[in-house]
C-alpha cells in the first residue's frame, strides 16, 4: 500500500481545503461549535449536503453513473481527512451511505430511479426502522409483523431508537412476514413512506439534551399501517441478508479522521484549561501521557483503515472487517470524550440538558466548555448502536478470528 501522496493528489487536497473555505460559512461553524454529535438540525444539515451535492462531493462512495464523486482511494482518504479536521458536519448517513447501497444492489429499476436521485440531492430524509424493544443487538429476534393482505403489508408493532424520525420522510424498515424456521429466515426489508396513516411517531428523551431542534432518538409506533408489496426490497423473507449488507456500510465507516479532530478539540481545550499545579493542562505529564496513548491509538486504527478501504477500491467488500473499525472507532469516541470531560472539570458540572445550546442563557463557563459534558453524554451510545460492542466482538472471533 502506497501512501505518498502523487502532485495530482496534492493538487486535489488543494481544491478541498479552498472549496471548505468557502463554503463552510460563519453560521454553519458557529452551530457546529456547540454540536454535541457532529449533526446539526435538519436546515442546517439539508444546507450543506446541498452544498456539497452541487460540488458532486455528497456521495464519495457511489458509482459515479449514479451521481458518485469518482474519487480514488487517495483523494476519497484525503476529502474525508480534511472534511473532518475542519470541522465540518457529518452528511446524514442513513439515506446515503445505509439505504442508498442496498437499493443499487438489491432494488428494481423503479426503485432505484424513485429513491436514488432524492437521496443524492437531500430532497428526501431517510431514518432506520431495525431496533424494537426487547430487540437490540439480537436484531434477528423482531416481531413487528407484516401481514400479507392482497397487494400491501399490513403492519404492527414499534420500532425504538430511531434516530431523526421526526425528520424523516421515508423509513427503510426490517419486518417480521414469517415465524417460520429459524428467526432470520422471516423477515422482509421495506420501504415505506413516514406520512402513512397509522404511523405515530414518540421522541424519546436522552441525557445529552435535547437541544432546541437536535431531539435525537424516537420510538415509532404503527397501527394497521399498509405498506404496498411493491415497496419491498428483493425476495420477501430474505431481508436479513440485505440487512446484513447494510450493516456493512453502517458499521464500516472511516472513524480515524473524526478522531483527530476530537483529539485536536480536546488539545485546544487543555491549552486554555488549568492544572491542578496551576499551569496549563496541556503541560501536564498524565494528562500528555494520556493525549499520546489516544493517538497512538487513533494512528493504528488510521493505518488498519486505510488497508481496509484500499482493499474496497479494488473492488473487495468491508466484511467483517467493519466489526473491527466499529469497535475499535467507538470506543476511541468514548475514551475522548472522557479525556475532553476531564479537562472542563467543574464547568462540566451545571449541564443543564434543556439549556445547554443556549449560549444567551447564563450557561456557566466558556464557550469550549458548553458542548463537552452533553457530547460525553450522547456518545455512550456509540458502543451500543450498529451492534454493541460484544456482538462486535463475537463477529471478529468467528468470522475474522476463525474461532
Amino acid at each position: 500500500m502506497d501512501l505518498a501522496f502523487s502532485p495530482e493528489d496534492l493538487a486535489f487536497q488543494h481544491e478541498v481545503r479552498n472549496w471548505i473555505a468557502t463554503a463552510y460559512d460563519d453560521d454553519l461553524r458557529l452551530k457546529m461549535a456547540q454540536s454535541k454529535n457532529g449533526y446539526l438540525d435538519k436546515a442546517g444539515q439539508v444546507k450543506w449536503q446541498k452544498k456539497l451535492f452541487e460540488r458532486g462531493w455528497v456521495a464519495p462512495d457511489w458509482p459515479v453513473e449514479l451521481g458518485g464523486a469518482g474519487f480514488t482511494p487517495s483523494q476519497r482518504y484525503i476529502f474525508n481527512m480534511e472534511m473532518s479536521l475542519a470541522g465540518t458536519p457529518h452528511p446524514s448517513p442513513m439515506g446515503l451511505k445505509m439505504c442508498a447501497p442496498v437499493v443499487m444492489a438489491f432494488g428494481t429499476p423503479e426503485q432505484k430511479a424513485q429513491h436514488l436521485p432524492p437521496i443524492l440531492s437531500s430532497d428526501i430524509w431517510w431514518c432506520q426502522g431495525y431496533s424494537e424493544p426487547g430487540s437490540g443487538s439480537d436484531l434477528a429476534s423482531l416481531q413487528m409483523k407484516a401481514e400479507r393482505d392482497g397487494d400491501d403489508y399490513v403492519l404492527n408493532g414499534s420500532k425504538i431508537w430511531t434516530t431523526h424520525a421526526q425528520w424523516a420522510d421515508w423509513m427503510f424498515c426490517l419486518v417480521r412476514t414469517s415465524s417460520a424456521g429459524k428467526p432470520q429466515e422471516g423477515i422482509s426489508f421495506l420501504l415505506l413512506p413516514m406520512t402513512l396513516p397509522g404511523i405515530q411517531i414518540k421522541p424519546l428523551p436522552t441525557l445529552d439534551g435535547p437541544a432546541e431542534g437536535e431531539q435525537e432518538i424516537n420510538q415509532v409506533f404503527f397501527d394497521n399501517v399498509r405498506v404496498p408489496v411493491a415497496n419491498r426490497i428483493g425476495e420477501e423473507n430474505k431481508g436479513w441478508t440485505y440487512a446484513k449488507y447494510l450493516l456493512e456500510f453502517e458499521r464500516g465507516n472511516a472513524y480515524a479522521p473524526g478522531l483527530m479532530h476530537m483529539l485536536r478539540k480536546v488539545k485546544k481545550i487543555a491549552a486554555l484549561e488549568r492544572s491542578d499545579a496551576g499551569g496549563a493542562l496541556i503541560d501536564d505529564p498524565d494528562f500528555r501521557a494520556r493525549i499520546a496513548e489516544l493517538e497512538i491509538a487513533v494512528e493504528s486504527l488510521n493505518a488498519t483503515e486505510l488497508r481496509v478501504f484500499s482493499g474496497r477500491g479494488a473492488g473487495k467488500a468491508v466484511g467483517p472487517a467493519s466489526s473491527m473499525l466499529k469497535l475499535a472507532g467507538s470506543e476511541t469516541q468514548q475514551a475522548i470524550t472522557e479525556l475532553a470531560l476531564e479537562a472542563v472539570g467543574t464547568y462540566a458540572a451545571p449541564f443543564v440538558r434543556d439549556t445547554w445550546a443556549t449560549t444567551n442563557g447564563g450557561r456557566a463557563g466558556p464557550d469550549h466548555a458548553g458542548p463537552v459534558a452533553p457530547s460525553y453524554f450522547n456518545y455512550r451510545k456509540t458502543t451500543i448502536y450498529a451492534g454493541s460492542s460484544e456482538i462486535q466482538k463475537n463477529i471478529i472471533t468467528k468470522l475474522v478470528l476463525g474461532l
